[in-house]
């Protein structure tokens, strides 16, 4: 075990008996808000603490078993295989050490406001951002979630110029976290006579839903405008007012929303949007000020970054936040992105961990 991850874990351990022996205290007793204090960090210390002392004991077993095995002639071929086990058991603790210590992010359970827009390359990039909200649609499907369009601006051609969408389900931010940023796709577009390869770009945005407890929005900072909502190239589809926009008057922040017949609908939508803007604009402002301090910082979110190209022309799907490629761009685009989700999280929980067994030893 590095001397890193040995220092926190016994840091840990310390500090959790130092809790267990205040629990016990009767003026901490007597300070109910103290005392669910110290029982809350009780509990999410003692599956590491636990998992350590097995650790300990499965080290302090091959240590015996090895002596067993140098001192008695008799009894090392038995001790030898029992040391093999307790290899086993060795490598399979310390993987669960790692996993504990990865620290939790409370957005994980979370559902997300899935944001969706062209970037570069006109029509072409349009038909790409219609593209990957059906790779996310189908990925939501096999994952058994619930998606719903809150708004979308669609092309002529079949593109869109903006998507947003809810995704209702378990862990979905855990699972599209690390989808945000500008994703770049090459090949030769349906329209190109002359089969160049074009390249073209979308921004995807992954928002924490935010409920109310989450964000409170003053009535004061919203500006909140009606019209009559209208369809492509202008066409009117109602006539009542009941298209919505709300502008956030702090930051500057505009939404509106369109797609129901209920200016009431419209409004709560356009309320969820928003709330969850704000929600991942102030997690973000968090992130960067311990980015400062940190050796490095993961899951930023940082749209201006180029994360992922399609090149269709060679199959080939690559991340280039971890440098990985796969030939199985098919799949991906038809909603198999299991692979490149399980890549990404095991990466970045990888620099968690570091950044938890290098910076400080509070839990």
């Amino acid at each position: 075990m590095a001397e890193g991850l040995l220092d926190k874990l016994t840091t840990l351990e310390r500090r959790y008996d130092e809790l267990l022996t205040l629990l016990a205290d009767p003026a901490v007793q007597g300070d109910v808000s103290s005392y669910r204090t110290h029982a809350k960090t009780v509990s999410e210390l003692e599956p590491i603490v636990q998992k350590f002392r097995d650790y300990k004991m499965v080290l302090g077993q091959i240590v015996e078993t090895r002596e067993l095995a140098r001192s008695d002639p008799e009894m090392r071929a038995l001790a030898e295989e029992e040391l093999k086990s307790l290899a086993r058991r060795e490598e399979a603790y310390l993987a669960d050490l790692k996993q504990l210590l990865v620290p939790k992010d409370p957005n994980d359970e979370k559902n997300v406001v899935l944001e969706i827009r062209a970037g570069t390359g006109g029509d072409e990039a349009a038909l790409f951002a219609s593209e990957l909200f059906r790779m996310y649609s189908r990925y939501a499907e096999r994952q058994g979630w619930k998606i719903e369009v809150l708004s979308s601006n669609e092309t002529g051609v079949g593109g869109v110029k903006e998507v947003i969408a809810l995704i209702e389900g378990r862990k979905v931010y855990s699972r599209l976290k690390y989808e945000s940023g500008v994703h770049r796709v090459q090949r030769v577009p349906q329209t190109e006579a002359s089969g160049r390869i074009h390249t073209s770009t979308a921004t995807v945005a992954v928002l924490p839903e935010a409920e109310e407890v989450d964000v409170q929005i003053d009535a004061k900072d919203l500006r909140i405008d009606t019209f009559c909502s209208s369809g492509p190239g202008g066409q009117s589809v109602n006539t009542t007012y009941s298209a919505v926009r709300l502008t956030h008057i702090p930051t500057g922040i505009v939404v509106s929303q369109q797609d129901e017949k209920s200016q009431v609908k419209n409004k709560a939508k356009a309320l969820k949007v928003l709330r969850s803007r704000l929600y991942e604009m102030e997690l973000r402002k968090q992130q960067e000020a311990i980015a400062r301090d940190r050796r490095s910082q993961v899951g930023t979110g940082d749209r201006s970054e180029k994360i992922r190209t399609y090149n269709f022309p060679q199959n080939r799907i690559t991340d280039h936040r971890i440098n990985f490629s796969t030939h199985r761009l098919a799949d991906v685009v038809n909603g198999d992105l299991a692979e490149l989700v399980d890549q990404l999280t095991t990466h970045y929980q990888a620099e968690r961990l570091k950044d938890a067994t290098t910076v400080g030893s509070g839990q």
